[in-house]
C-alpha cells in the first residue's frame, strides 16, 4: 500500500524499519519505550556478568593464579582491549550481513559457552585450578590446564561481548524513530537510561557476585553469571514482537571507498561553485545530508560527467557506475567519519584513565582497612560499586533535572551539544586521577592501614565523568555515523576503551622500563613498594594536556546536517523521482 495522507504516515513508521513479519511497522504496537526496556534489561543482565568477571578478574589472576601485580595488570587490559575492540569487527558484520538482532542472538550464545566453559574451570577436576602455596608459589601439580581454559572461556566471552554490545546497543535505539519529534527526545533520553541499566547491573556484579566469589567461591559465583546470561537470552525473546527490525544492506564500508576512489580518478576536475550541480540521489529509507564547504577535494566525486553530446549525465545517472560517480549524501558521510578521526584520537587518553578503576584502584583498595564489622570485609572489586552508584544517581539526575533546565537555556534538545558534555567529563576525570594520586600517597604515610572509604571521592568522580564523557561518545558516535553504520558507530565508541587498555599496558611498560633504570620501579611486586600516586599523577597531568587538545579539536567539529525535506525523491529527476511505497 502506498501511503496516504499525514496522519498515515505518523502511523506507520517509514524509516526503513520492519516487524517481526517483514512487515512496516505500527507505531503503537512496535518499538518505543515498550521495545527499548526489554533491550535495556537485557544489557543489566549483560552487564551483572560481565563485571562479575571484569571487576574481580585482577584478584583472581593475583589470588588463584599467582601472578604478580605488573603481569595481572597487564592481562586485564590486554583482555580488556580485545572486549572493547572486537565490537568493531561485530557491529560491521550486523550492520552488513547479519542483522543487528540475529547478530545479539548469535554473539549471546557465544557468550554464554563462555560462561559455561569458565564455570567447567572450577569444576571438573582435570581443569580445576591446583591448590598452590601462596608464599613459596609451589602447586600441587601443573596449573596450565586451568589455565588454558580459563583464558579460552575469557576471549569467547571477549568474541561474544564483540557482537552483542555495539549490536544490541544500536538496536535499542533503532526503536525510536528520528523523524518524529516526541521519538528522536524519548532516544536522547534512551541512552541516558540504558547507561542507568548498564550502571545497576554493574553494581549487583560488583557487590552480590563479588560477595558470592570471594566469600562461598569462584565456582559459584561463575555457575551464577551463567543462569543471568541464560535468562537474558530468554528475556530477548520473548520481546521479539514488539522490536523494530533494520534489514542489512551489504558492507557500509564500499560508498566510502566509492567516493575516496571517485575524488580521485576525478582529481584534475574543477568544483562547481553551485552545490546544487553536484549529483544526488538518495534511496529510500536514506536521509539526504546538506553539502558543507570542508574538504572540498571530496566533493570531485560528485561531478557529473559531460556525456560526448555534451548532454549532463545527469538523465542517465541511475546507470552511472557508483566507483566514478558519487551522490552529495555518500561525499558528506566520508567527510564526517573522516572529522571523527581526531574526536576519537582525543579521548584515548581518557579512556586509560578509565580502565585504572577495573586495576590499580581495586588493588589499592586490596591493602586498606575494609572492615565494617569484625565478621564482614569489603571484597576490593565491590568498590567499584561506589563507581556504578554514582553513575546511576547522577545519570537519572541529569536526564531528569539538568536537561529539561538546560533546554531553556540553549534550546538544544539535548540540554548541552555532545562534545560539550565529553569535554566536561574529562574535566572530572583530571579531578578523580588528582584525588586517586593523593589518597595514595597518604596510605602510603601512614603507619596504619586507612580507611578503603578514603577511595570514595575518586570513585565518585569516576562514574560521574562516565556519566558525560562515555554516555556521551555512546550517543556521539551512534548520531554521527551514517545511518546504516549505527553497530559500527558504537564499535567505535568501544574501541576508544579498547585502544585505551593496550595504551595503558604500554604507558605502564614504558614506565616501569624507564623508572628501573633508576633503581626502584613504579611497579614493585606489592603496593607498598610502588609508587602508584607518580603513575596517577602522571595519567593527570597527561588527561590535563588531552583535555586542551579536546577543546581545540571539539570547536573545529561540524555535527551532521540533515536534509529532511528531501529524503524520498530523487534530486536530479524530480519528476521521475522514485517514491517510498510501503508494501503490508
Amino acid at each position: 500500500m502506498e501511503l496516504g495522507g499525514e496522519g498515515d504516515e505518523k502511523k506507520w513508521i517509514h524509516d526503513s524499519s520492519v516487524d517481526y513479519k517483514g512487515r512496516v511497522p505500527l507505531r503503537t504496537s512496535t518499538g518505543g519505550w515498550r521495545a527499548s526496556l526489554f533491550v535495556i534489561g537485557i544489557e543489566f543482565a549483560e552487564r551483572l556478568s560481565y563485571y562479575g568477571i571484569a571487576s574481580n578478574l585482577i584478584m583472581y589472576l593475583t589470588t588463584v593464579l599467582q601472578q604478580d601485580l605488573k603481569t595481572s595488570a597487564k592481562n586485564v587490559n590486554d583482555w580488556l582491549g580485545v572486549t572493547a575492540v572486537s565490537p568493531l569487527l561485530g557491529g560491521f558484520l550486523a550492520d552488513a550481513y547479519i542483522g543487528r538482532f540475529w547478530m545479539v542472538v548469535i554473539s549471546s550464545l557465544i557468550y554464554l559457552m563462555g560462561l559455561c566453559l569458565l564455570t567447567l574451570s572450577e569444576f571438573v577436576p582435570s581443569l580445576k585450578p591446583p591448590t598452590c602455596s601462596t608464599s613459596a608459589h609451589i602447586c600441587n601439580r601443573s596449573k596450565r590446564p586451568h589455565e588454558n581454559a580459563f583464558f579460552l572461556a575469557l576471549y569467547l566471552i571477549s568474541l561474544g561481548t564483540g557482537g552483542h554490545k555495539p549490536s544490541l546497543e544500536s538496536f535499542g535505539a533503532d526503536q525510536f524513530d528520528d523523524d518524529d519529534d516526541g521519538e528522536r527526545k524519548k532516544k536522547t533520553s534512551f541512552f541516558n537510561w540504558w547507561y542507568c541499566g548498564l550502571c545497576s547491573g554493574a553494581m549487583l556484579g560488583v557487590t552480590l557476585i563479588v560477595y558470592i566469589q570471594d566469600n562461598v567461591g569462584w565456582g559459584a559465583g561463575f555457575v551464577a553469571l551463567t543462569a543471568v546470561k541464560a535468562v537474558a537470552i530468554v528475556i530477548l525473546i520473548i520481546g521479539v514482537p514488539f522490536y523494530r527490525y533494520r534489514v542489512p544492506k551489504g558492507s557500509p564500508l564500499i560508498p566510502m571507498l566509492q567516493v575516496l576512489t571517485a575524488a580521485i580518478v576525478k582529481r584534475d576536475l574543477t568544483c562547481p561553485s553551485d552545490p546544487s550541480q553536484l549529483y544526488e540521489l538518495v534511496a529510500p529509507g536514506r536521509r539526504r545530508l546538506h553539502h558543507t564547504q570542508r574538504m572540498r577535494f571530496l566533493d570531485k566525486a560528485a561531478i557529473i560527467p559531460e556525456e560526448p553530446c555534451g548532454n549532463s549525465a545527469a538523465a542517465s545517472h541511475k546507470q552511472q557506475n557508483p566507483w566514478r560517480l558519487a551522490t552529495v549524501t555518500q561525499v558528506e558521510e566520508t567527510k564526517q567519519l573522516l572529522s571523527m578521526v581526531p574526536i576519537w584520537l582525543s579521548n584515548l587518553i581518557f579512556g586509560v584513565s578509565v580502565v585504572q578503576g577495573q586495576t590499580f584502584f581495586i588493588k589499592q583498595g586490596s591493602v586498606m582497612n575494609r572492615s565494617i564489622t569484625p565478621n564482614f570485609s569489603i571484597p576490593p572489586a565491590s568498590l567499584l560499586a561506589l563507581a556504578a552508584l554514582s553513575m546511576a544517581v547522577f545519570v537519572s539526575i541529569y536526564d531528569r533535572l539538568l536537561v529539561p533546565a538546560l533546554r531553556c537555556l540553549t534550546g538544544n534538545d539535548r540540554g548541552i551539544t555532545i562534545l560539550q558534555r565529553i569535554g566536561i567529563g574529562m574535566a572530572f576525570s583530571v579531578a578523580c586521577l588528582a584525588s586517586a594520586a593523593t589518597v595514595e600517597k597518604k596510605r602510603r604515610d601512614s603507619p596504619l592501614p586507612i580507611s578503603v572509604f578514603w577511595l570514595a571521592p575518586q570513585f565518585t568522580l569516576l562514574g560521574i565523568s562516565d556519566v558525560f564523557t562515555l554516555v556521551g561518545l555512546q550517543e556521539y558516535f551512534y548520531d554521527q555515523v551514517p545511518d546504516n553504520m549505527r553497530s559500527l558507530g558504537i564499535a567505535f565508541y568501544l574501541s576508544v576503551i579498547g585502544a585505551a587498555s593496550f595504551l595503558s599496558s604500554f604507558i605502564i611498560s614504558v614506565v616501569d622500563s624507564m623508572t628501573s633504570r633508576g633503581g626502584a620501579s613504579w611497579f614493585a611486586k606489592d603496593l607498598n613498594h610502588s609508587r602508584l600516586d607518580y603513575f596517577y599523577w602522571l595519567l593527570a597531568v597527561l588527561s590535563g594536556i588531552n583535555l586542551c587538545v579536546y577543546v581545540c579539536v571539539a570547536r573545529k567539529y561540524s555535527y551532521k546536517s540533515v536534509d529532511k525535506g528531501h529524503k524520498w525523491r530523487d534530486s536530479l529527476d524530480d519528476a521521475t523521482g522514485d517514491e517510498l511505497k510501503l508494501m503490508p
